[in-house]
């Protein structure tokens, strides 16, 4: 059999070598990749793949203009006989002719030329003899200025053999894309059937793909993003960027994410290799499906909250194999890090809403944005551990221009960020909210880069809720920098050796506050919370109990009796304080 690199004969009748044509391509699918593919069509039958079909060797083909046309795709075969069929011509045939009826004088020549150029064929195919001996120089000239194939035949061949080959290759590579798409779109049918979630969508477009699949919202922020060989900080880079769109590398396919004339986003697939179906309609049909469940989903909140649970569970959990890689995803989700003072917060409602939890829910994910804005950046999600009281707690990363003032720490006053969500809370808060309702704001300690990031919510988290360092409004603010101590000991608590100190330190009393009977109040840990708080002024720590000065000085006693100290001493104090901060 001979090889596909070398079917063109070395030299003509006469023994003049001739120009070998370039080496067939390895496959159809291959060769068709830089055409069709980057249109987002299936993958076509090409000038090069025509030329690697038996019947077409047998004429003993030389490419004499257009080499850098090859990889155009076939649409159809056609002969043409005469000048005046080539009007007849679409675009995209492969043209066989043998030359008969055409004019012979070169402006004549020249006009047909420009008239085949404009049909704009995928190649001319001449065979030469009865009526031409080598291609018309008009036509040659340009051939080559449009890259289209013009190959002359040195043997006469069948032209109906080769057009039916022609033909039976297209109509399969049609038929295969026809399969292709069918079997894309039944999966993506069963996923919109199965409510699959956003993220999965995504990543079996990715599988389909075999490419990096990512989606963003209306607002260029990723909301997921899956598959690929590109690492995880080069895929993303694009939306990291801090520009509205981003630029893909070449090979991308971008398609918006759209239904009843409204546009919720974009999904792109990152350069990969050819499919069946073509790239492109690929990504449509996903593009259809996403389309489809954010219809179901009208309040978008599985978007909202997909990439941002994500992130936080990358975060908290460390899995990320660099600073790099969980830099790029926030970056490109909206939260950028470089240059930025970065910081973990907690907020929740304290007393009752009165409404139902939701509605609190999203009037403090709403203020809080709107405090940040415009050029603060903040990323919510509900932390995960709430507790049994079903109220909800928000996680927050934070990020803010360098010289923003916002998260500052003042003397006595609480941060300009907890005084501009206390009036956006005024704004949104139902009229009957009771007036005992407080957002309570924890702000762990600014800082710059992921690493502070990261120390900061973890250490606002496991702090709890504290005593408020600070009041505006409607808001009660717990700071890092104000309150070191307690973030220091919450941070530490779940070691066995700090909860075994507390239990040591305060056992007594947590026994006496769980019996029953005459004698035992079960406040003993209230008031002493209430004088360690302010150890130097008694009256004030008995305002704060809800106690008359007789019945707290009485309560101290019985703790002094059973802890065997003196609250007057400074180490017992500084000893029974931490205590009370492991133990909370």
């Amino acid at each position: 059999m001979t090889s596909k690199t070398d079917f063109t004969p070395q030299g003509d009748a006469a023994g003049r070598p001739r120009a070998p044509l370039p080496a067939a391509p390895v496959s159809p699918s291959a060769s068709a990749s830089v055409t069709a593919e980057t249109q987002g069509e299936a993958p076509a039958v090409t000038v090069a793949d025509a030329l690697a079909l038996p019947e077409l060797r047998a004429g003993e083909p030389e490419l004499v203009a257009g080499e850098t046309g090859l990889q155009r795709p076939i649409r159809w075969a056609h002969v043409v006989a005469g000048a005046g069929s080539i009007a007849l011509l679409e675009g995209g045939e492969l043209v066989l002719s043998t030359g008969a009826g055409w004019p012979t004088d070169p402006d004549s020549l020249a006009q047909l030329a420009e008239q085949a150029a404009r049909a704009e064929p995928a190649a001319v195919i001449l065979e030469l003899g009865t009526h031409l001996d080598a291609a018309p120089s008009e036509l040659r000239d340009v051939c080559e200025q449009h890259g289209i194939p013009l190959i002359v035949l040195h043997r006469e061949v069948r032209f109906v053999q080769i057009t039916q080959r022609v033909h039976q290759r297209v109509l399969a590579a049609q038929t295969e894309a026809l399969a292709a798409r069918a079997e894309v779109h039944t999966m993506l049918t069963e996923l919109g059937l199965n409510r699959s979630p956003v993220d999965y969508v995504v990543e079996r477009l990715a599988e389909v793909l075999d490419a990096a699949v990512v989606l963003e919202d209306s607002a260029g922020r990723v909301v997921a993003w899956a598959g690929g060989e590109l690492p995880l900080e080069s895929a993303l880079a694009p939306w990291a960027a801090p520009s509205v769109n981003p630029e893909l590398p070449e090979g991308s396919e971008t398609v918006a994410v759209e239904a009843q004339g409204r546009r919720w986003g974009r999904i792109s697939a990152l350069p990969g290799p050819p499919h069946a179906a073509g790239r492109r309609t690929v990504l449509e049909l996903g593009a259809l499906a996403l389309a489809l469940g954010r219809l179901a989903d009208p309040e978008g909140e599985q978007w909202v909250q997909l990439s941002s649970k994500r992130l936080f569970d990358a975060l908290l959990s460390g899995r990320y194999r660099s600073d790099l890689e969980l830099a790029t995803q926030l970056a490109a989700a909206g939260l950028p890090i470089e240059g930025r003072i970065v910081l973990g917060a907690t907020l929740h409602g304290t007393d009752d809403f009165g409404g139902h939890a939701s509605l609190e829910r999203a009037v403090l994910e709403t203020a809080l944005r709107r405090a940040a804005a415009p050029e603060g950046r903040v990323i919510l999600v509900p932390d995960p551990d709430d507790g049994p009281s079903g109220r909800t707690s928000l996680l927050a990363l934070l990020s803010f221009p360098a010289d923003d003032a916002r998260v500052a720490p003042e003397n006595e006053a609480a941060p300009p960020l907890a005084a501009r969500l206390a009036r956006e809370l005024d704004m949104l808060i139902p009229t009957p909210t009771p007036r005992a309702w407080r957002a309570h704001l924890g702000l762990g300690a600014a800082g710059r880069g992921l690493r502070s990031l990261i120390t900061s919510l973890e250490r606002v988290r496991a702090a709890g809720t504290l005593r408020p360092a600070a009041s505006v409004g409607r808001v009660t603010v717990q700071q890092a920098e104000r309150q070191a101590l307690a973030y220091l000991v919450r941070g530490l608590s779940a070691a066995p050796e700090v909860q075994e100190f507390a239990r040591d330190a305060l056992g007594p009393l947590i026994a006496h506050d769980a019996a029953g009977g005459a004698g035992h109040s079960g406040d003993l840990l209230q008031v002493l919370r209430a004088y360690l708080a302010h150890p130097t002024n008694r009256s004030l720590a008995a305002q704060r109990a809800r106690l008359s000065r007789s019945v707290f000085y009485q309560r101290l006693a019985l703790i002094e009796e059973l802890l065997a100290v003196d609250l007057a001493e400074g180490t017992t104090i500084a000893t029974l304080s931490v205590a009370l901060l492991a133990l909370a």
